[in-house]
């Protein structure tokens, strides 16, 4: 199972941050990916993060710990960038994690990443992957949630579709204890089984133990901002956020098992 870290620089989405290893007087409040890397004897550290703000900071840690950084980004993949947001319909918008191989494809998402902020309001469209992708330099994974099969099936209206006539994605699998997660397997197995499509069991990790999911709630009750839904840890309001799984311990569980 693949463990796919998220970091504080993907605003409102998780604990960890990207802070060297705890000192041994234990100043330090937060735990850090690398503390995790560090007490588990991980030698590589894959993140998904949805900006490149944090990119420098864990390429420059990963490489003073001895550690391979493997960054994918996280992007919404849109029908057309050129149209607003306001102006297009929100429902055909899913997404999709480009990894970088090599030192090429770091430099390729930087220049995807700028495109998008600049032109398309944080958002790319097929035309616009495809005038940067390049398969020697880069890999295209599908999320387990968030992700063109989950919106179609679970979010109401959507009409999500993914051109994958340029490349070859990775599907990501995940088991984290939801209600929903065996429908969505299912439909993930089918549809790459269909056209030939790699799978990875993957674990979505933002904290460290189960103990912090609490913790996790009031994080994201205060970074949220939808409009109209006011929020309190006795009513959350939080999507798909009814399970204490996104963590390294539940990682451990599942590899141990």
């Amino acid at each position: 199972m693949l463990p796919l870290f998220k970091t504080h620089y993907s605003v409102g989405k998780s604990l960890l941050t990207l802070s060297p290893p705890q000192t041994e007087d234990g100043s330090q409040s937060s735990v850090s990916v690398f503390d995790i890397c560090s007490k588990n004897g991980l030698d590589t550290l894959t993140l998904v993060e949805d900006s490149l703000i944090g990119f420098l900071e864990a390429q420059k840690q990963s490489e003073a710990l001895g550690i391979q950084l493997v960054f994918g980004l996280r992007m919404t993949l849109c029908s057309d960038m050129n149209i607003t947001p306001s102006k297009t319909d929100p429902l055909s918008d899913h997404k999709i994690i480009l990894f970088a191989k090599n030192g090429e494809g770091c430099i390729l998402l930087n220049k995807i990443y700028s495109h998008a902020e600049t032109r398309g309001n944080g958002r790319i469209d097929s035309e616009g992957l495809k005038s940067f992708y390049d398969k020697d330099c880069l890999v295209i994974a599908i999320p387990f949630y968030d992700s063109f099969l989950f919106n179609n099936a679970f979010v109401y209206d959507s009409a999500c579709l993914l051109d994958h006539s340029l490349f070859s994605p990775v599907f990501f699998l995940e088991d984290n204890l939801l209600p929903f997660d065996h429908v969505q397997r299912e439909m993930v197995n089918s549809y790459s089984s269909s056209y030939g499509f790699e799978t990875i069991e993957s674990k979505s990790i933002y904290y460290e133990n189960r103990a912090d999911f609490e913790a996790y709630q009031t994080y994201k009750c205060i970074c949220s901002r939808t409009p109209g839904r006011s929020k309190t840890l006795d009513m959350p309001n939080l999507d798909h956020c009814g399970s204490p799984e996104f963590c390294f311990e539940s990682y451990l569980d599942h590899e141990s098992a």
